[in-house]
């Protein structure tokens, strides 16, 4: 296993745990505790972890893994669920899509599409999601809108009142959001604050909103609040999502579509 493999599982671990013991780490990943340790250092000079005595703990209470150690989490359950979520966008339709890796890949399934090949303005997204607008600006059918505001380090996204001051001004067709956590009761959720503003803000500008999340981010509950469940359309999720959770998202109005 490569450093890079070995540190997006220890750091995936730590996401789950908030706090892992070198053995441990050693065992699951079957290598030395010497390399475990070295591990742990590296990414604590990089400020991902916390180092402590035989191990290592998250950062803070609402741990956010950055976007580059996120990607291969869930990985086939996104990559259906993306093509579920560009199959409801329609030639010529303006699309918003915030940052994440779900919709890092409905933006991957949208550059894919036959029908979206060719034409001028195929489809317009709007984005604020540096590394979505930098795959897609080189696909000339697809007209590319880029929300101004500053970088978090953590998604890529771009944040702020710069960015509120673009999307005040554009209507889009369908807001595709990326959440943390989404749940009939509290609604859809971010870690970040700012980043939930931009997204508020999106789905306000949206005729229609559609959530794309894995079955894992259902029920949970987020800091960061985004918008109700009664402001979601649609939520395509995979196909392990639990009946009874299904039921109560349909009973509050929101379209269920599992992949």
């Amino acid at each position: 296993m490569s450093r890079d493999a070995r540190w997006q599982v220890l750091l995936e671990l730590l996401a789950d745990r908030g706090r892992l013991d070198v053995e441990e780490a050693a065992a699951e990943l079957s290598v030395s505790a010497a390399t475990i340790r070295r591990d742990f250092d590296q990414l604590a000079e990089q400020q991902m972890l916390l180092r402590t005595r035989g191990g290592a703990v998250a950062h803070g209470v609402s741990y956010e893994l950055p976007l580059r150690y996120k990607t291969a989490r869930h990985a086939s359950e996104k990559q259906r669920i993306a093509k579920a979520v560009a199959d409801l966008v329609a030639p010529g339709e303006a699309v918003g899509l915030t940052g994440g890796t779900t919709t890092t890949e409905v933006a991957r399934a949208l550059a894919v599409r036959g029908d979206l090949a060719s034409g001028s303005s195929a489809l317009t997204v709007v984005t604020n999601a540096l590394n979505i607008a930098s795959e897609l600006a080189v696909r000339p059918q697809f007209k590319i809108v880029v929300t101004g505001g500053v970088a978090r380090a953590q998604s890529y996204e771009l944040v702020g009142p710069l960015a509120d001051g673009v999307l005040g001004q554009i209507t889009v067709d369908v807001a595709v959001l990326g959440v943390v956590a989404f749940d009939v009761t509290h609604g859809a959720a971010a870690h970040d604050e700012a980043e939930a503003a931009v997204n508020r803000l999106l789905c306000e500008r949206a005729e229609r909103v559609v959530v794309a999340a894995d079955s894992s981010k259902l029920g949970r509950r987020a800091f960061a609040w985004i918008c109700a469940a009664e402001s979601v359309d649609t939520l395509v999720t995979d196909s392990a999502v639990d009946p009874e959770a299904v039921r109560r998202f349909e009973e509050a109005g929101v379209g269920v579509v599992a992949v």
